[in-house]
């Protein structure tokens, strides 16, 4: 690719530095504050404070403005959160410094040192006395109004999106800070963080098709992860009464606005727990990170404003497909006639996947009911096929203890009573393997190891998993996944 004007100049303008024997790239930079630490701690001096105090500093920063106007010049440095000023006198600085200033560009990342002071207009300003430069940039940055708007580029060059556009930032530090928030939840309540494998020789824990791997050395098949469910029921059979985990899963499916392959989850489990305790629990957590994160009790997502508040709706899975599609529940519980029914009703895309009874539960719930729940709202009792690790409803057994929560159109967490029964669970898998000879790929493969360790004796157990990723695009305002992750999933260019 030609190179453009301003690359060639700004190549120049590096030979040039190296021709001086300045360091363009050095090791270090012994500072006084960052630029929000100057923000932060000078802001409510007056000019004359500043005048009366002589306050001398060494700041570093990206320079993002500069306006040369012969024998003075101003311009801004930042550092992604704030910005400040300098001020640049060829009559106040030695003439190496004022040679070298007409040397940067915008983009360049440089440390200056000076004193403080407030301009006529009361901007806080640092008054040269030295500049050293820290990186040269050989490639302009976008323009300066219209920061960068090309959203696959943004994907793409992740690092010049977090330059340009703080309000990026701004949403990865939220996401930091959600993080932190779960942590401080669960350690506050006697939950020890774990760590399980990524790499299964079985793919388990939910529905989905995996990603294929292979050790050599021990010439064997891995997938990488599609859940840690698995893993940590082990570990409450193995004893730990509270545990989670929050790291990646993957996914060999689809990429949409809610979906990416590799994405990160929070999963914890509680023995003699079970679902109706979780939403309590859910309920608890959500509104604490409203409470910590946004310092408020609503979001406001894909233009709804949702109140966080105690306490959430609770309504069947039955109850909401009757509603939004006109069904009965005696059709819904009727596999054929239920099947053949979503096939109808359903998108052509969608009901071109419709090959199990699962599958038409699955398809309806997602196209007529789960879009038209704004407000915070458990779906639970979901139909047993949908749920093969769940237990049954004790009055019902064609239903579960399985809630969803769901707020604004978008499934957050998903939980179960798990089920802790040895000879139904293998039951449940068989059934589930016996549903690829009906053309369905994504299916529960036989563990046999994991039912063996039901064997053993798993207490009552409540499990959840909640989406990192969804909950900061709840948090943000964001309605493509892509915007929550620093680094997605791309096609090659």
């Amino acid at each position: 690719m030609a190179k453009i004007d301003q690359e060639l100049k700004r190549e120049e303008k590096l030979a040039k530095l190296k021709e001086k024997g300045i360091n363009i790239f050095p090791k270090n930079y012994s500072k006084t504050h960052s630029v929000s630490d100057v923000i932060r701690e000078f802001r409510n001096l007056t000019l004359e404070d500043l005048e009366k105090n002589e306050i001398n500093l060494r700041v570093p920063g990206r320079i993002i403005a500069i306006r040369k106007m012969g024998g003075a010049s101003f311009f801004h440095i930042s550092d992604g959160e704030e910005k400040l000023q300098g001020y640049i006198r060829k009559d106040m600085i030695s003439p190496e410094y004022w040679e070298l200033f007409y040397l940067l560009d915008i983009g360049d990342i440089v440390g200056i040192e000076g004193k403080l002071f407030r301009t006529r207009t009361g901007e806080m300003t640092v008054l040269l006395s030295s500049l050293t430069f820290l990186s040269k940039s050989l490639h302009p940055l976008p323009e300066k109004w219209h920061g960068l708007q090309d959203v696959e580029l943004r994907y793409r060059k992740r690092y010049l999106d977090l330059i340009v556009n703080p309000e990026v930032r701004k949403v990865f530090e939220i996401r930091s800070q959600i993080i932190k928030v779960i942590r401080d939840f669960f350690d506050r309540r006697g939950y020890i963080e774990v760590e399980t494998p990524m790499m299964h020789p079985i793919p388990g824990g939910a529905i989905a098709r995996p990603f294929k791997t292979y050790h050599s050395a021990l010439d064997m098949e891995l997938f990488l992860r599609i859940a840690p469910e698995l893993y940590l029921k082990r570990l409450i059979v193995g004893g730990y009464e509270k545990v989670y985990e929050i790291n990646r899963n993957f996914r060999n499916e689809g990429v949409s606005f809610e979906h990416n392959p590799e994405f990160t989850m929070l999963e914890f489990y509680e023995a003699y727990s079970d679902y109706t305790a979780y939403m309590k629990l859910t309920e608890e957590l959500i509104v604490e990170l409203a409470e910590k994160v946004l310092g408020k009790h609503e979001v406001v997502f894909d233009g709804n404003k949702i109140e966080i508040k105690l306490p959430f709706k609770r309504i069947p899975f039955s109850d909401l497909i009757e509603r939004f599609t006109g069904i009965s529940k005696k059709i819904l519980e009727s596999e054929d006639e239920l099947t053949e029914k979503a096939k109808m009703i359903c998108s052509k895309e969608k009901a071109s996947k419709i090959k199990t009874y699962g599958k038409a539960l699955d398809a309806l719930f997602d196209e007529f009911a789960k879009k038209r729940l704004v407000e915070p709202t458990f779906v639970i009792d979901f139909p047993k096929e949908l749920s093969p690790l769940a237990k049954s409803l004790e009055d019902n057994p064609r239903y579960t203890e399985r809630f969803e929560l769901v707020i604004g159109g978008m499934e957050v967490a998903n939980a179960f009573s798990e089920l802790n029964d040895p000879v139904e669970q293998r039951m449940r898998l068989i059934q589930q393997s016996k549903l690829k000879e009906k053309g369905e790929e994504e299916v529960h493969e036989i563990d046999e190891d994991f039912v063996e360790a039901l064997e053993w004796g798993m207490p009552p157990t409540a499990g959840e998993g909640i989406g990192i990723d969804r909950l900061v695009m709840l948090f943000t305002d964001r309605t493509n996944i892509k915007e929550v992750i620093l680094f997605p999933l791309l096609r090659p260019k």
